[in-house]
């Protein structure tokens, strides 16, 4: 059976945020779907931070480390947006780590 993801967008314009959640299984495979789905959010509100929340998912470990070098680069990755639009990114991963074997 392959993982799956399952994701939600929430908008918050009081905060000034909007948060794209994961659930389910994040990997090397299935997380340029969170990035198309971080990528349309983002363009719907352009202003806003972007919070990519995996803190209810399982993650690979490589699939973290890349999530945190958009976050430290402010981009995402150049297949999702090749013109690489600034982007103020933030990562809420779990508690206890719950990483996937890679």
């Amino acid at each position: 059976m392959t993982p799956k993801i399952h994701v939600l967008v929430r908008i918050d314009h009081d905060s000034a945020k909007v948060q794209v959640q994961a659930r389910g299984a994040v990997t090397g495979s299935n997380v340029q779907a969170l990035y198309v789905v971080a990528r349309r959010a983002k363009s719907l509100m352009p202003t806003l931070a972007l919070i990519l929340d995996v803190s209810h998912a399982r993650v690979a470990g490589d699939v973290l480390e890349e999530l945190h070098a958009c976050s430290k680069e402010g981009r995402l990755p150049v297949r999702i947006d090749p013109l690489q639009t600034d982007c103020r990114i933030s990562v809420l991963e779990p508690d206890a780590p719950r990483l996937l074997a890679a």
